[in-house]
Formats: structure tokens, sequence, C-alpha cells
């Protein structure tokens, strides 16, 4: 819980001083984009007989190309993990994802995509079909350089009736 506090606290301080920063580095998307942040991931999952709810520290990965001004494609991976008793949890999911911003000026961004997740512990390992969805803001700070917090939502269902679902609140720094 601490995490999350401490990246909203983060997003709150951005945000307050995003005007400023508007102003001297207007919003343009163009080319190659890459970016990765960390933050606070909460792991759900279920399968026949089991169920719980953890939380740890996640984070991610991100890069790609510009399809538009309000469009942008590209890879990414999303991961979480924790050592619980001594065996480590992990999920992830690798995915293609779409970028869209409503206003080709604005920092505003909702995300989705697909791809595979996975979830190993205890050494096992399950895989299969991921979505991605989430929304999140580009705060410029330099000519091709944003602070961007993110709210993610990572879902997937590997192949052996396991079910995993990732809410993760993430600051990331984003080069366009």
């Amino acid at each position: 819980m601490r995490a999350i506090a401490q990246v909203l606290a983060m997003a709150c301080f951005l945000a307050l001083g995003a005007g400023r920063a508007w102003a001297q580095h207007p919003q343009t998307r163009e080319g190659f984009w890459i970016g990765f942040g960390f933050g606070y991931g909460s792991l759900g999952f279920s399968c026949d007989g089991c169920s719980g709810t953890e939380g740890a520290p996640s984070g991610y990965l991100k890069l790609g190309g510009t399809l538009s001004p309000n469009l942008l494609i590209g890879g990414e991976t999303d991961g979480w993990t924790k050592s619980i008793s001594g065996t480590t949890l992990t999920a992830g999911n690798a995915s293609l994802a779409l970028y869209y911003y409503p206003q080709a000026t604005g920092g505003f961004f909702l995300r989705g995509g697909v791809g595979v997740a996975e979830l190993s512990g205890g050494g096992s390992s399950e895989s299969g079909f991921g979505l991605v969805t989430g929304v999140g803001y580009d705060v410029r700070v330099a000519r091709n350089t944003s602070i961007t917090p993110v709210a993610n939502f990572n879902w997937g269902a590997p192949e052996s009736g396991v079910k995993q679902h990732v809410f993760q609140i993430a600051l990331g720094i984003t080069f366009h």
C-alpha cells in the first residue's frame, strides 16, 4: 500500500507542474518511441480449488512506432513478481498494443492489446492468451521526453484453466 501512495503522490506532483511543462514542450508524436516504468501491482488468480490476491512491485517496457499523431503501435512486456514463503510467484504479459490519444496535441491516452500471458511459481509455469488495457498521461518535460503515470489492467488465461489479472499503478518515462 505504501508503494501505491508514493506513486500517486508523485503523479499528483507531476500533474501540478504539467501546465508549465506543456507551455514549454508541446505534445508531438512521430517516429520511434520507447518507455519503461515501475510501480505497484495487485495480482489476482484463480483455478480449480484455488484463488488469491497478492500485491508486489511491477514494471513495464514498451517500444514501437507512430502511425499518426493520435495512434501509436508497439510491443510491450508487463511483469509482476513476489516471493512468498521461499517460492517466487511471477506474472507477465507480452503484447502487441495500440495507444490512442483522443487529442493529437494532448497527453491523455488509452491503451489496448493482445498477446501472451504467463503465470509461474513453485517450479511450474502456465502460459496462454492475454489481453491488456489501460490509461495514462504523457507529461512532456523535454522536447522528446515525458513522465508517464499509468493505470493498467492485464488479464491472462493460461491453458490449464488458471486465470490471472494484474492491476498496475506505475510511473514511467517515455522517449518520443
